[in-house]
């Protein structure tokens, strides 16, 4: 139910905002507890939305395995885990600072709000890429509890990033969306306007980097490993097209993995070189 494999989108970010704020190395202390921080609120809001879309995820050829529409996995247990997967977060976020703590319960609504957007948005790209925007923000705050223009930055270049790579992934449920009365941009219009709306995401995600790292003082590694993800981000708009959304699964996962480690890896050695 929880893919691990899947936190390498968000931990990268959140290690980004930490390393910058503490400009070096933050601390075990507050290394490990952002850390769990992360991982408990991204398994919360995984089984959240596993758990309140087991209907759609049955009618779904693409998800009908899913080990709780199978029955592998209960709902009793489901919640019970979404139960402790939020009380280790606020726990975790108490012990950062004040307004981590005050912040945890904000964080925990939205990323469950994102869940039941696709009933009522086709913005509901958008607000994921939100959720996950929110890491860089909590990196930072983990340290330095207040919002900075580098933060805010990131948070912005991340919610563009995401959306534009989750229109993508939408379009193989294209179809089933339209036919399920669900919103998305795919199914509400239409494959190569999902591919334009894609690419401007992407393009304001290049931007809002480029700002970033120049808000934040950064220097010639930093801005090399974005134009090195400009490119990545170029091709993985080339390999997948109208008349070919084959590759649309490596793009999401293969290429948008090495992103986010990528631009962390940048950070580290910039701030650290």
């Amino acid at each position: 139910m929880i893919k691990i494999e899947h936190s390498i989108f968000a931990l990268p970010f959140a290690y980004i905002g930490i390393f910058l704020a503490a400009d070096g190395w933050p601390g075990i202390k507050p290394f490990f507890l952002l850390t769990v921080a992360m991982i408990a609120v991204r398994s919360f809001a995984m089984a959240f939305n596993r758990l309140v879309d087991i209907n759609i995820d049955s009618e779904n050829p693409r998800t009908r395995t899913r080990p709780l529409v199978t029955g592998e996995l209960s709902t009793f247990f489901t919640f019970c885990f979404i139960a402790v997967c939020a009380v280790i977060f606020v726990v975790a976020c108490k012990n950062m600072n004040e307004l981590c703590y005050k912040l945890s319960y904000f964080a925990l609504g939205w990323s469950a709000f994102y869940s039941i957007t696709k009933r009522f948005t086709k913005l509901c790209h958008f607000v994921l890429g939100s959720v996950l925007g929110l890491a860089p923000l909590a990196g930072w705050l983990c340290v330095d509890p207040q919002f900075t223009l580098p933060a805010i930055l990131f948070f912005f270049g991340v919610v563009f990033w995401v959306a534009g790579f989750d229109i993508l992934y939408a379009t193989q449920d294209r179809k089933f969306d339209r036919g399920r009365g669900l919103f998305s941009i795919p199914a509400s219009l239409g494959i190569n306007k999902s591919l334009t709306i894609s690419t401007f995401c992407h393009v304001n995600t290049g931007i809002f980097f480029l700002l970033a790292g120049l808000s934040a003082g950064l220097g010639w590694i930093y801005f090399t490993t974005t134009a090195i993800i400009a490119a990545i981000l170029v091709y993985e708009h080339q390999v997948i097209s109208a008349d070919d959304m084959s590759r649309v699964n490596m793009a999401f996962f293969a290429l948008n993995g090495v992103i986010s480690v990528l631009l962390f890896v940048g950070t580290l050695f910039d701030i650290l070189i």
